[in-house]
């Protein structure tokens, strides 16, 4: 029987030790020449900036299954973000070397991973529009919006629970913090989402769809 990409995946990442790392832990520091190519199977590990005002802006969030960082390993080119696990995470590395020839050798792979960067890129296509063109609050409910689609668990009653909080939301968006609580409490008033310590919880995926329209 024919193996799956993601089991093709996981078999060759298995070959090379599997290591733990904690909540708020760099993987990779910007400037810095990465040790290897990351393959977290647990937790999330954010991308992110250090902008000229000291604040952090993720630019990107990698779940298990993903790998990371590939423009360094591809092309070649210097790093300049930061690495960081935003949960503890369990993650393989590989040396780039050995990725690229697993990429040469397996091009269903590396079709799917041109897949998945073509869909990461028209994701930060739309984010650009909404921060370039909207309001504070269309650029918290695109967030909101995509961070439920990428990880967003169902729940038995159709809602969607998303483990990330508001200080996550708020790097992602590029938002101060204070401006994303007041926008989550209208949104939590008007029943759209509700809050918890673990995170929060969309009741309807096609309402908050129909909020993000109306800022457009």
């Amino acid at each position: 029987m024919q193996r799956s990409i993601p089991e093709v995946v996981k078999s060759f990442f298995g070959q090379y030790p599997l290591k733990a790392y904690d909540k708020g832990e760099v993987l990779i520091q910007a400037g810095e020449e990465p040790a290897g190519v990351f393959y977290p199977t647990e937790g999330r590990v954010i991308q992110y900036d250090i902008s000229p005002g000291g604040n952090t802006v993720v630019v990107n969030v990698f779940k298990p299954g993903a790998f990371f960082p590939m423009s360094w390993a591809i092309n070649g080119t210097a790093n300049s973000y930061f690495f960081e696990a935003s949960t503890n995470i369990m993650a393989h590395q590989a040396p780039a070397k050995e990725v690229v020839d697993f990429l040469h050798d397996n091009p269903d792979v590396t079709f799917d991973l041109l897949s998945r960067v073509y869909r990461g890129t028209d994701g930060l296509l739309r984010r650009m529009a909404h921060l370039m063109g909207g309001d504070a609050r269309t650029r918290l409910l695109f967030e909101l919006l995509n961070a439920a689609y990428r990880f967003g668990q169902a729940q038995s009653d159709g809602t969607i629970f998303v483990p990330l909080k508001e200080h996550d939301l708020a790097s992602q968006s590029g938002l101060a913090r204070e401006t994303v609580n007041r926008n989550f409490q209208s949104l939590k008033t008007a029943g759209i989402v509700s809050i918890t310590h673990q995170g929060f919880t969309v009741r309807d995926l096609a309402v908050l769809e129909a909020e993000l329209g109306k800022g457009l």
